[in-house]
């Protein structure tokens, strides 16, 4: 194949062959990807497409939306690069078509990195340098030939280069030593060498992890649990990976690769059958120097990025259904945020969450606590009280049961999670939001807030202080901002924005509306009053045509006079949805005859008429209505009252790998281990539980020390711990360090490739693994503050 200028000029990214492997990733139509595609180059965000442009995309849901406009992106850019990384070859006239195939064969980003390294280096590589020297055609020879013939050729390429001494080539052994190098490149730069070893290293391969110090250091480290560790690259879980990672940041542990440098140079062996020593030695020379170290960095790599995205899964998750939680509606609320030497702050708020006032109790003088509680439910007609899971927090619990036990019965009271209210009181936002109050006041606020309308609260919240992730400090923070955006902005286009009570903070992640925009309206309404219309927001400074259609239909105007200015019809539809309206009001069918019309006169597909009929028979739906609602408390309890095999109401607060964390009522936080989630088998705890969800379990285990409380939801009189599992040793034979560079046991062979070492140690008991060993976040999880 001759490349030329005009050939290269001419190369462009293979967009239909993209939406075909997209469609094929995500089992849908390439014309759905490419609706998708079209749809966002237009402007128009993921919200605005899968709720008002279902016909152009065929109906898919949010997920596939999303989806469908990532890995486009995705794959896009890895074409974008991988013109790029020829270009710059060729322009460097080192482009051949072995080369040119490597980087076409090439799948990741990471490998198209490698084979760019040694072109993008002021230094040449030994290969390089080789064919440079005019030795490519002895490598080629060396790949055919004996020895003998090989030896016999070599003194022909013995020459001196005055004018360059760098291409000389002084002897027989260095020309044969330069076609070594050339064969050992051509070896660790194809793709297929590439994926064979690295699914070799996957299979036989191990983390191993020691920590760094003494006994001493070990007793006292937060890693004990790694301080010899060993597991295989195949097995080993994204929490650990995450953690481990930590403690080698941490400088806590010494962290390497373990893999089976014989069983993969059989491999090649085997895949290119060497015509001599020669060709022998360079096949290992290019799995051990070269290939090896490439493929060990890019698994921990792999392995990491893995983690990374299970990590952002999970907070993703537990923060969608966090969000979920349904609100307590048209309730006036007295929010409490217990504190103990400054006193505990109480703030009264409306139905709407509107600050009415608020006052101070002081957990040593219970009678004046009790009095000041009384009044304020009795002036401010006070339906529920929200009190904060901190510090003091069992001691407010006595005086607000024993306000609502003998003066107040129709009153409840419950418990709140309060992550996060010290961050939001300390905020900008807060401050904008009340500027005249101290930051503990704004703080009780949030709480009784949070309880009225979880999600309008806590977008105010950067959701990495809510305390629902899994090592959200460990990773990519670049990817799990972007994320947890996404999961707000979604949440918040699912439920919806009433547009005259919504603050800024949730504004904002209207589809259509940014920061900027978001302030403007805020603004408007401040300056106007309350807005009437949708049609008003036309006059809002900065909203254009395409922001008001992308925005319109997620903003509800209870006020207006329109009925339809409350519902998720889209404006552009009005007038369909009138003739939809008439016939509801006046309770008649909307015939297939009516929606013939309907289509043919509007315009309109079969998905869009359905529903706009949907949501005229029921208007307004909030879909966080099927959450459960908040555990109402009966009475006070702390740690020192619970016992083992007492049955507990909980709310989980938190999914994790390992299990779930629950939320009892009570400072300390308790942990229902995957193990007892259930009679059956669980891989996930997210198969079984959710944030928000309310469990009844029994106590199973308490420590007394570390005030941590152990649960099961599994039936019978008592629940099993989980069973500690075996597995048989485990031999390596050949050991790759941390920096890639290689060392072997001396005297040593592998088994051959199709039989798998032996694991050299007992995996740790899962029942151990609770997640705390390793806890630089324990207290979080817990709920401390």
């Amino acid at each position: 194949m001759e490349f030329t200028q005009e050939l290269i000029d001419g190369l462009t990214v293979n967009e239909v062959a993209i939406l075909k492997r997209v469609a094929e990733e995500l089992k849908i139509q390439p014309a759905q990807v490419s609706a998708v595609v079209s749809l966002v180059a237009e402007g128009c965000t993921i919200p605005f497409i899968s709720r008002y442009r279902k016909e152009k995309h065929g109906s898919l849901d949010e997920v596939q939306v999303r989806d469908s406009d990532h890995l486009f992106k995705s794959y896009h850019n890895l074409e974008t690069r991988r013109i790029e990384i020829i270009k710059g070859i060729f322009t460097q006239g080192k482009l051949t078509e072995l080369l040119h195939a490597n980087v076409m064969k090439a799948a990741t980003l990471t490998e198209l990195e490698d084979l760019w390294a040694p072109f993008k280096k002021k230094k040449k590589t030994r290969g390089m340098l080789a064919i440079e020297r005019g030795l490519e055609s002895l490598a080629d020879l060396m790949e055919q030939k004996d020895k003998g013939a090989v030896d016999a050729a070599a003194p022909e390429y013995v020459r001196i280069d005055e004018e360059n001494t760098e291409l000389s080539v002084h002897s027989a052994d260095e020309a044969i030593q330069g076609a070594m190098d050339i064969i050992a490149e051509r070896i660790a730069q194809d793709p297929d060498n590439r994926a064979d070893i690295r699914a070799w290293y996957y299979k036989t391969g191990e983390y191993v992890v020691t920590g760094v110090g003494d006994e001493g250091a070990q007793k006292t480290s937060v890693y004990q649990m790694y301080w010899d560790y060993k597991e295989p690259l195949n097995q080993i879980k994204p929490h650990r990976v995450l953690a481990i990672n930590r403690g080698e940041r941490d400088k806590a542990l010494d962290v390497k690769i373990e893999v089976d440098t014989d069983g993969a140079i059989d491999i090649l062996l085997r895949k290119y059958p060497p015509a001599n020593d020669y060709h022998r030695q360079s096949i290992e020379d290019g799995l051990i120097r070269l290939l090896s170290p490439a493929v060990v960095r890019e698994i921990r790599s792999d392995l990491s990025d893995k983690a990374d995205d299970h990590g952002i899964t999970v907070f993703s998750e537990n923060l969608k259904n966090l969000l979920m939680q349904q609100p307590i509606k048209g309730t006036r609320v007295l929010g409490i945020d217990p504190g103990i030497r400054t006193g505990t702050k109480c703030a009264a708020l409306d139905e709407t969450g509107k600050y009415l006032g608020s006052f101070v109790i002081y957990q040593h003088k219970a009678a004046e606590g009790e009095a000041a509680v009384l009044k304020a439910i009795k002036d401010f007609n006070i339906q529920l009280v929200a009190i904060g899971n901190g510090t003091g927090t069992r001691e407010v619990q006595e005086v607000v049961a024993k306000v609502i036990g003998d003066h107040c019965p129709s009153v409840l009271y419950t418990v709140v999670d309060e992550d996060g209210a010290s961050v939001y009181s300390a905020s900008d936002v807060a401050r904008e939001e009340f500027p005249e109050l101290d930051l503990t006041i704004r703080g009780a606020i949030s709480i009784g807030r949070r309880l009225q309308d979880p999600l309008a609260e806590l977008v105010k919240i950067d959701p990495k202080s809510i305390g629902v992730g899994l090592y959200q400090h460990d990773v990519n923070q670049k990817k799990l901002s972007e994320t947890l955006d996404e999961v707000v902005g979604s949440v918040v286009n699912n439920v919806g924005v009433n547009l005259n009570t919504a603050s800024f903070s949730l504004l904002k992640y209207v589809s259509g509306i940014n920061g900027t925009l978001a302030k403007k309206i805020v603004a408007f309404r401040e300056a106007g009053g309350k807005i009437v219309s949708r049609d008003q927001l036309m006059k809002v400074p900065g909203m254009g045509p395409k922001s008001f259609e992308q925005c319109a239909g997620f903003l509800k105007i209870p006020e207006s006079p329109d009925p339809l200015d409350n519902s998720w019809v889209h404006p552009e539809n009005y007038e369909a949805a009138r003739v939809v309206w008439t016939l509801v009001q006046e309770k008649k069918d909307v015939t297939q005859d009516v929606r013939g019309d309907i289509k043919t006169k509007f315009s309109l597909g079969d998905q869009t008429i359905t529903d706009i009929i949907d949501e005229l028979k029921k208007p307004n739906r909030d879909p966080r209505d099927g959450f459960p609602k908040p555990i109402m408390q009966k009475g006070v309890i702390a740690f020192e009252d619970l016992k083992e095999g007492m049955m507990v109401t909980g709310k989980i607060k938190n999914v994790v790998d390992f299990g779930a964390f629950v939320d009892i009522g009570i400072k300390e936080t308790a942990l229902l281990h995957l193990s007892e989630m259930s009679d059956q088998y669980v891989k996930d705890p997210m198969d079984v539980v959710k944030v928000g969800d309310v469990k009844e379990c029994r106590i199973i285990g308490l420590d007394l020390d570390r005030r941590r409380i152990s649960l099961s939801c599994k039936s019978g009189a008592s629940a099993s711990a989980a069973s500690s599992t075996s597995a048989t040793p485990r031999r390596v034979v050949a050991v790759k360090r941390g920096d890639g560079s290689p060392s072997s046991a001396p005297g040593s062979r592998s088994a051959p490739p199709d039989r798998r070492p032996a694991p050299s140690r007992q995996p740790r008991n899962e029942r151990e693994d609770d997640g705390m060993t390793y806890n630089p976040f324990a207290d979080l999880l817990k709920g401390k503050r």
